[in-house]
């Protein structure tokens, strides 16, 4: 993953200091052990766990091919960091929470006279009550993203409703980027990721002039985030120095609004703060990103719990947390101390199977794939990476021709186009993963791939890109020269859709336009993940 700055004109990384084990820091072996075996149990997919308690990692693990040192996609966690970057732009006078937006973009003030657009100030993009409902289909791939937000539609005036929009948070980095002259990653380095002992610059994604996403598009790696988690769980201090303003913090992550109407889980219904939500757990708060992207502060018991995953229902993963957690926190001494604790769960990859003649066949073509006139007017061509990873991209991949394939003793190397971009990557045919550097969409990913030949002309592919949420399986159907290539992902495109789907009513009002576009959304799967169909040419043809 790619930093904006130089690491060298950075502080140093540091790390979080570690207890022993669990009881060191007041945590209980038994229930750690317990919410892990309960992930496996309820097949939850979670790619990193760690447990703070007093300041230190009582406990950390990562489902392989996940590691440590690998930044994942944060998802809405982005809005947190975002939110922070405002706090320290009102402690430095450069903004308040009722600078009315107008004043900071005045030249897309209208002809005619909108009121709800006069009184729109950063505390309603904050909290959530801005008032647009941009769509979240909206054309990312132009700079007309500020444009956007202010020509979208009303759904209520300024301060009136809760309504979840991403480009609320991604017009705070546009405001910052106008007031600071520089973009939110330059803007937070000297105050907070330094201070947090970062050593580097995260990667966040932005429109294409360069200005942060900044309701999404954030990678960091686990240890970031509970560093982020714990600075706010300590009300703005790190190793004892004050980084986020006091004030900021306690403002930022109690319940500025209502939610129990619009969010029907347990969580979902605690309250909102600015770009933080509430838990149904007295005094607790969380950073959130879909996929179970977590930073959950519990601040009555001196705790943090992260998490990273792939595990669209929220809910239930935050349900299993709270089987075991805060319970688990505890000062007593236990009698029934596991002698060792369980790791979370490594994921499935393609086993060695028995190789297949097509190799022969195959090796030294190239497949030239018909072009979906469909997916490029929809600006969603398919690609080797799952649509959750792309839908909200300014850097659009897809396109996936030119496929070639050689083989090795115990591995496989694809090679595929799309667009400008072409990558090679090597697959584990024996079981094991390999990791190969790759960019698409404008952004450095680190594949973790294993392939095989599940049928005797069936040559099966898993990706894995280690920074995102999903797995890419692609299955290769050859008849001859000719063949048919079927994408899927895991998580199920059908259960993300779904998910997306659930929380339809909150940018349509109308309950019969609600009900069509769940259904759309519903059943979009059938078009997002289209057979392929190729045609294997000699390379000089």
């Amino acid at each position: 993953m790619e930093d904006v700055k130089d690491k060298n004109k950075m502080s140093p990384q540091t790390f979080l200091k570690r207890a022993k084990n669990p009881e060191a820091a007041g945590v209980s072996s038994r229930a750690v052990a317990d919410l892990v075996e309960d992930f496996k149990a309820s097949g939850l997919d979670i790619h990193s766990l760690m447990i703070l308690r007093r300041g230190e990692v009582a406990y950390e693990s990562f489902a392989a091919p996940y590691s440590p040192e690998t930044p994942h996609t944060m998802y809405s966690v982005s809005k947190s960091f975002t939110s922070t970057a405002i706090g320290f732009a009102i402690e430095e006078g450069l903004l308040t929470l009722d600078t009315p937006i107008l004043e900071i973009f005045p030249e897309h003030r209208p002809s005619a006279p909108d009121e709800y657009l006069e009184t729109m100030t950063i505390r309603h993009l904050l909290n959530m009550t801005a008032g647009k409902s941009v769509s979240f289909l909206v054309d990312r791939t132009g700079d007309t993203w500020v444009q956007d937000f202010f020509q979208a539609k009303w759904k209520s005036a300024p301060g009136e409703v809760f309504n979840y929009v991403n480009e609320n948070i991604y017009m705070l980095c546009a405001v910052l980027h106008r007031v600071t002259g520089m973009t939110v990653s330059e803007y937070l380095t000297p105050r907070l990721y330094d201070p947090l002992g970062y050593g580097r610059v995260p990667y966040w994604e932005t429109d294409p002039g360069g200005i942060e996403s900044g309701g999404w598009g954030l990678f960091a790696t686990t240890e970031e985030l509970a560093k982020m988690a714990l600075c706010y769980q300590q009300g703005g201090k790190f190793n004892g120095k004050q980084v986020v303003p006091e004030n900021w913090v306690r403002e930022a992550t109690k319940k500025q609004v209502e939610t129990s109407d619009i969010r029907e889980t347990l969580d979902g219904e605690a309250g909102y703060g600015y770009c933080f939500w509430r838990n149904h757990i007295e005094n607790s708060f969380r950073l959130d990103g879909m996929f179970s992207q977590f930073g959950i502060v519990l601040e009555d018991y001196d705790a943090v719990i992260v998490t990273t995953g792939g595990e669209i229902l929220s809910q239930n993963t935050r349900d299993c947390i709270w089987r075991h957690f805060p319970a688990g926190f505890t000062d007593e001494v236990e009698e029934d101390i596991p002698e060792s604790l369980p790791s979370l769960r490594a994921f499935d990859e393609l086993p060695a199977l028995p190789r297949s003649p097509y190799e022969k066949i195959i090796t030294g073509r190239v497949m030239k794939t018909q072009r979906n006139r469909l997916f490029e007017i929809m600006t969603m061509p398919l690609s080797i990476l799952p649509v959750a990873v792309l839908y909200m991209s300014a850097d659009k991949a897809g396109g996936v021709d030119q496929i070639s394939f050689s083989f090795d003793v115990d591995e496989c190397f694809i090679t595929w186009s799309e667009g400008d971009e072409t990558n090679t990557v090597a697959c584990g045919m024996d079981g094991i993963p390999r990791r190969t550097p790759m960019r698409l969409a404008g952004i450095d990913w680190t594949a973790s791939c294993t392939a095989a030949w599940t049928e005797e002309k069936t040559l099966s592919f898993w990706l894995r890109p280690l920074e995102a949420a999903c797995q890419r399986r692609v299955d290769f159907v050859f008849d001859g020269f000719d063949a048919e290539v079927y994408f899927t992902t895991s998580p199920p495109n059908r259960k993300v859709l779904h998910a997306i789907a659930e929380n339809v009513d909150e940018l349509i009002v109308n309950p019969a336009a609600s009900k069509a576009a769940k259904g759309v959304i519903e059943n979009a799967y059938r078009l997002i993940e289209p057979t392929l169909k190729g045609r294997l040419q000699r390379r000089e043809e």
